[in-house]
C-alpha cells in the first residue's frame, strides 16, 4: 500500500523552512515537526561539527535537520530505490554537499567495517522491528566516546540497550517513542 506523496519542513538552522519531499512509500514515515524540534533541542549541545549516521534514512529528514543545524558530516542509509532517489534530490536541491548517501541494508552496512559516529539516528520501519538488531550492531565500534543515539520506536517498544549507554532523555508523540543514549 502506499500513501500519498508530501512533504516535510527543516525546523531549524541555515536550512530552515525548506522543504523535504516524502515519497509515497509503505511504511515510510518522517519524524515529525514536532518531535524535531523537541530531539534537536535535546541535540542542541552536541549536533554542531558533529559527524552523524541516518540509518533507514527514508526523507532524510532528521539527517537533513542535523547539517541544518551545524553536524559537520551525515551519512545517509536507505535502500529503496524511490527514497534514495528523492533523498539525492532533496540534497542536491539543498546544496548539501557534507552529505554521503549509502545506497544499502542499514544491517549490511552495520555488517561492514566501523566507522564512529558522534550522533547516530535510528528508525526503521515500525514493521520491520530492527531497532534491537541495529543497537546490537552499534556496540561494535561505531560509537565515539560520549556518543548520542537516537531511537525512535513504537510507544512500549522494549529496547535493550548495552550497559555504557545511558537513557539522557525521553518522550512521546501519539504512539512514537523517542528515546535519546549518551555512551559512556
Amino acid at each position: 500500500m502506499t500513501k500519498p506523496r508530501g512533504t516535510v519542513r527543516i525546523i531549524g538552522g541555515s536550512l530552515r523552512g525548506s522543504r523535504i519531499e516524502v515519497p509515497p512509500i509503505s511504511g515510510l514515515r518522517p519524524t515529525p515537526d514536532r518531535v524535531r524540534e523537541t530531539l534537536f533541542n535535546w541535540l542542541a549541545p552536541v549536533i554542531e561539527g558533529a559527524r552523524c549516521l541516518d540509518l533507514f534514512a527514508g526523507s532524510g529528514a532528521l539527517g537533513i535537520e542535523a547539517l541544518s543545524r551545524g553536524a559537520a558530516q551525515v551519512t545517509f542509509v536507505e535502500n529503496d530505490g524511490v527514497a534514495l532517489a528523492s533523498l539525492r534530490a532533496t540534497l542536491a536541491r539543498l546544496h548539501a554537499v557534507a552529505a554521503d548517501v549509502v545506497a544499502r541494508d542499514a544491517m549490511a552496512f552495520l555488517a561492514g567495517p566501523a566507522a564512529p559516529y558522534d550522533v547516530v539516528f535510528i528508525d526503521p520501519p515500525f514493521d520491520a522491528a530492527l531497532w534491537q538488531p541495529a543497537i546490537d550492531a552499534l556496540a561494535s565500534g561505531w560509537l565515539k566516546p560520549g556518543a548520542i543515539v537516537h531511537v525512535e520506536s513504537p510507544l512500549g517498544q522494549a529496547l535493550r540497550v548495552p550497559a555504557p549507554w545511558k537513557l539522557h532523555r525521553q518522550g512521546h508523540a501519539g504512539a512514537v517513542a523517542q528515546s535519546l543514549y549518551r555512551i559512556d
